[in-house]
């Protein structure tokens, strides 16, 4: 195997066991520093050893075995071993009550870890972030539009509180889940977003292992709280996105918008299985939530045989009430953009240009404008927003689709 091999046999393994790793230490040692650490010390290792050792027969148990020899060695390093100790313990539950629905995962419990009301609501994505999906400070500090060194102060005070705090690893009893519940989808949903159009210049456009274990997670939240509409809402809004997956980049590495997207090659079952859950949620005679609304925009975009047979009346409504739960400049940006398509690209324009002061680091803001003012014969003023986007975009897939659309001015 040859080195380029190796090394991207190293980043799989890290995108697939780095959360299974953390979390085996972290119920163990009852400590997020030293899982974390520890974790990040296996993988180092490895990237050492396994070029000329060669990927073992599983990757997964021989970065557990060594990260937990890592642990182990830095607590013995430490000057009030004694006191680590008792700290840890605070931390570690020997016998939790059993959740509800028997659901024993180690990732689920990490999440519910960290997502612990006593940690205000961005602390909370943001540690789960890191210490559940992975993802680098940059990665999480681009997702969240902040510094670096904002963004890792956050996560490191986030630790501390959890360890000064006792607060235990487990899911929580069915009477807590409530409150708990709101920042785990949050989490889930930003690392299933990360996973299918991901941020760093320099991994894959597409994760699939982050989308399949946000999914695979959503289910399980599911399972213990089948009645939650908001749950159910956030599974339909990842199956009928991940139904897209396929079309979503072009052979040549380039991103499909979903208006030239293949909408033979989406994935008849799990549209099938969203649209089954928006359904539910329809009748249930109960106001919809962020994430129902979501899903039920996705919803109308899956049930189009082709972009011309859209319901762009239908989405601009949708969007009406999500704007009245969630008036964020984002949400704002994304009803422009189903407005352009019933009023013209002029209307949603004047929408778009108002939030450029919220925005200005947020390159589909840029990527938008380019479009609309493409689309009133701007050019140069398109031009220049596309060469934005560009400086901006997340990822290689981002870059060559806009560069493609620059080009293509006049």
């Amino acid at each position: 195997m040859s080195a380029a091999d190796v090394a991207g046999a190293i980043t799989r393994v890290h995108h697939e066991e780095w959360a299974r790793v953390v979390a085996s230490l972290t119920r163990r040692f009852g400590d997020l520093d030293i899982a974390e650490e520890a974790a990040a010390e296996a993988f180092a290792v490895a990237v050492q050893r396994w070029p000329a050792d060669g990927i073992p027969p599983n990757p997964g148990a021989w970065l557990t075995t060594t990260a937990n020899h890592k642990a182990i060695d830095r607590i013995r390093r430490e000057a009030k071993r004694e006191d680590k100790q008792k700290q840890a313990q605070m931390l570690y539950d020997d016998d939790p009550p059993a959740p509800t629905g028997a659901i024993v995962d180690e990732r689920l419990r990490l999440i519910f870890t960290c997502c612990h009301p006593a940690l205000a609501m961005e602390t909370r994505v943001a540690l789960t972030l890191r210490m559940v999906a992975g993802l680098t400070v940059p990665e999480i500090a681009r997702a969240f539009l902040v510094q670096e060194t904002t963004m890792g102060q956050r996560i490191t005070r986030a630790k501390a509180k959890i360890k000064a705090a006792g607060i235990p690893y487990r899911v929580p009893s069915e009477e807590d889940l409530p409150t708990r519940v709101s920042g785990v989808l949050a989490v889930l949903f930003l690392v299933f977003n990360e996973g299918y159009l991901a941020t760093g210049p320099d991994t894959d456009p597409v994760r699939h292992e982050l989308t399949a274990e946000a999914i695979r997670l959503t289910r399980l939240v599911r399972d213990l709280m089948p009645e939650d509409g908001e749950v159910a809402g956030l599974l339909a809004l990842m199956l009928l996105t991940e139904a897209r997956r396929t079309a979503r980049v072009s052979a040549d590495g380039e991103l499909v918008t979903l208006d030239e997207q293949d909408r033979g090659a989406w994935d008849a079952t799990l549209v099938a299985e969203g649209h089954g859950l928006v359904r539910e949620r329809l009748t249930s005679g109960v106001a919809p939530g962020r994430y129902q609304l979501l899903a039920a925009v996705n919803a109308v975009h899956t049930s189009a045989r082709d972009i011309r047979d859209t319901d762009w009346t239908q989405v601009v409504a949708l969007y009406d009430q999500l704007v009245r739960l969630d008036p964020s400049p984002i949400v704002v940006l994304n009803r422009a953009i189903a407005v352009a398509e019933l009023d013209g690209p002029e209307v949603a324009l004047a929408s778009v240009d108002r939030l450029e002061g919220a925005l200005a680091g947020y390159h589909p803001y840029h990527a938008t404008r380019a479009d609309l003012l493409r689309r009133t014969g701007r050019s140069r003023d398109s031009r220049a927003a596309y060469d934005k986007a560009i400086e901006l975009a997340g990822n290689t897939a981002e870059v060559a689709y806009l560069t493609r659309r620059r080009d293509q001015l006049r």
